[in-house]
């Protein structure tokens, strides 16, 4: 529902990019969508856009010069040890805020672009994952902050478990615009907003290979599931698809208006 007159701002966020695959789906995809939805801010998360693990500085500068304005990360944020050499010059790109005191980087931003702007933060979850900091009072103490000054935030909960996902939405409703999941690369059929106004969604899903599992080479995957044995995943470059969101927010009360899910696929897509 769009109600007449109200004035919004639009946000597409992508899901995780996985390896070259994922970027060359983002790079083909990106004019299109940007022509369809009018968006004032584009979020990717990048944590697997290099190869898989990890994200460069030219993979980061590649997607700022496509148009994307804010990126965030994950578990695999220092899989790539080049991420030392700029993530704490980049205000662009965002790491878990509830990662230990003193890690290289920053959890929270505010990103500004066509006369709109939208604080992100990125934080991570704990169940099947590191025993970090709790990202809910993390995400508490940060929302409380940017609330003095932002209506407009974006949360990006980068976790494993879809209940620990759900409840962070339930959680933050009323208090951010937008609560995105992500991590899993399984799009979630759940997209909602919520009654206080929250868009939600428990997984946005990825961009990369559709041929292999969670991008990567499925051959590896079932070995490794199959013997129990280290198997090296490597990215899968067969033909790709990519899942996002669009989500449309009222620009004076920073509720959502509308959300939408997004899926393309190679094999429906015209190239240029």
């Amino acid at each position: 529902m769009n109600p007449q007159g109200v004035i919004g701002i639009n946000v597409l966020f992508i899901g995780d990019i996985v390896g070259s695959t994922g970027r060359k789906a983002l790079r083909a995809t990106l004019p299109a969508l940007k022509s369809k939805y009018n968006p004032h801010i584009i979020i990717v998360n990048g944590e697997n856009a290099a190869s898989g693990r990890g994200i460069t500085s030219a993979i980061a500068n590649e997607f700022f010069n496509w148009g994307v304005h804010g990126i965030t990360m994950g578990n695999h944020t220092w899989d790539n040890r080049d991420i030392f050499e700029f993530i704490d010059d980049e205000p662009r790109l965002i790491r878990p805020a509830n990662f230990p005191a003193g890690t290289p980087g920053r959890g929270y931003t505010v990103v500004k672009a066509n006369g709109k702007e939208l604080a992100i933060i990125n934080v991570q979850g704990r169940t099947f994952l590191p025993a970090i900091e709790c990202p809910f009072r993390t995400t508490d103490e940060i929302v409380d902050e940017l609330k003095q000054k932002h209506k407009h935030i974006l949360v990006d909960f980068h976790a494993e478990a879809t209940s620990e996902k759900i409840a962070m939405g339930w959680h933050l409703d009323g208090r951010a615009s937008i609560v995105v999941g992500t991590h899993t690369h399984v799009q979630s059929n759940d997209d909602t907003i919520l009654p206080e106004g929250t868009a939600y969604i428990t997984d946005t899903g990825m961009v990369g290979s559709k041929e292999g599992v969670l991008g990567m080479q499925r051959d590896s995957v079932l070995y490794k599931f199959k013997t129990q044995l280290p198997a090296r995943f490597v990215v899968d470059e067969g033909k790709w698809h990519l899942h996002g969101v669009f989500v449309k927010l009222d620009d004076a009360t920073g509720r959502a208006i509308k959300i939408e899910k997004i899926r393309r696929y190679e094999d429906e897509w015209q190239m240029d």
